[in-house]
């Protein structure tokens, strides 16, 4: 599996346009270049990331993404060097290829802008049931085997919203002291205002693809929204959605841990399969959960200056790498050191500049630099 797939001339397209290309006999497009026709269809099933970055600092053939296939990857950086740009940059990709849908987690409205390509930016809101009873117990900080855990167990266990949860829960024949405490937790989890028994559904948020404003989120409440979202796009992915889906997670250290651990565990070891795909972003690779380094089949790294953050993120990387990672980090804003695992190749790319607005802080290049 290519995550960049590569025509005779050098240029990285998908392997479903090679297929085409090779078909029509290596047709020339309008510029008059040979494979400029597999080039313009691109946006069909690879989404272009950039150009090569040579050494001398001069830019070659257009880096895409092959989104004809489920990826499992993430994108590393420190603030401000353009992590958050480039997952926007993906998220365009994605909103324009046929088949696939992006979800985008946005913990600091980064993403609103997504909105120019067709993604509609809505509030998140998951249902109760979405949560395991186990999760439940996580979330609140609770002991599933003291009282009070033991009722909010039971609560999620027979109910389908966060309002019969509650009602359960003050009905219950239980000792008073316990049936005050799971109110409590249980009224706190009303308070964050992400729960809803009329939430969206998976096949809502594929069918334009969707930017959850999660900027009134924090802790528990975020890490919520992302464990029931992660969990709903896997299963909708297994019951054969006709739009495959990509999870894209901003500030990942901080909302793809706890309670969302599992969700996102199950998508890098086994959402590949039915077609389902992850991508953290975070300036903190030594958060990350071990599995969504090690099971990434895509490595996107912009600079890094923490030594934790990469030795952590060296220790996982694979050994065909001709030097430690350390040194073939850029150090230029909007580069990035790419990593193909499938592939077993490692580029250097100029991040393109996106065509929606971006609400981050990030700037990657000058326009001129793009088209020079």
């Amino acid at each position: 599996m290519d995550v960049l797939g590569r025509t005779d001339e050098g240029d990285h397209v998908s392997h479903a346009a090679q297929t085409r290309q090779a078909g029509q006999g290596g047709q020339t497009g309008q510029s008059g270049q040979k494979g400029q026709a597999g080039l313009a269809r691109q946006t069909e099933r690879t989404g272009q990331l950039g150009r090569y970055l040579a050494t001398d600092g001069s830019l070659g053939a257009p880096v895409g993404v092959d989104v004809s296939r489920p990826h499992a990857g993430v994108v590393v950086g420190k603030r401000g060097s353009g992590k958050s740009y480039t997952l926007g940059v993906l998220a365009e990709a994605l909103g324009d290829a046929a088949g696939v849908s992006p979800v985008v987690v946005d913990p600091m409205g980064a993403f609103a802008g997504l909105a120019g390509a067709g993604l509609d930016v809505v509030e998140p809101r998951v249902r109760a049931n979405a949560l395991a009873p186990r999760a439940w117990c996580d979330l609140l900080d609770l002991d599933e085997t003291s009282a009070a855990g033991t009722l909010v167990w039971r609560a999620a266990t027979e109910a389908g919203t966060l309002a019969e949860m509650r009602r359960l829960v003050e009905a219950a024949s239980a000792d008073d002291s316990a049936r005050r405490a799971a109110s409590n937790h249980l009224a706190l989890a009303a308070s964050w205002g992400c729960f809803a028994a009329e939430a969206p559904r998976p096949r809502d948020l594929l069918a334009d693809g969707a930017v959850l404003d999660c900027t009134r989120l924090q802790g528990a409440a975020l890490q919520a929204v992302v464990a029931a979202v992660a969990d709903d796009l896997y299963r909708a992915a297994v019951a054969g959605s006709e739009r495959l889906p990509w999870l894209l997670v901003d500030e990942s250290h901080a909302c793809a841990t706890g309670v969302a651990a599992d969700a996102i565990g199950t998508l890098y070891t086994r959402g590949r399969a039915p077609g389902a795909s992850v991508v953290l972003a975070t300036q903190r690779p030594s958060a990350l959960p071990d599995v969504a380094v090690s099971q990434s089949d895509l490595l996107v790294a912009h600079r890094l200056t923490s030594r934790k953050d990469v030795d952590a993120l060296a220790a996982t990387r694979p050994t065909y790498l001709a030097e430690s990672l350390a040194d073939q980090l850029p150090s230029r804003t909007g580069d990035a050191l790419v990593v193909d695992d499938a592939t077993e190749r490692t580029c250097t790319v100029r991040v393109r500049e996106r065509r929606t607005e971006h609400h981050g802080g990030e700037r990657v290049v000058d326009r001129r630099e793009m088209t020079a």
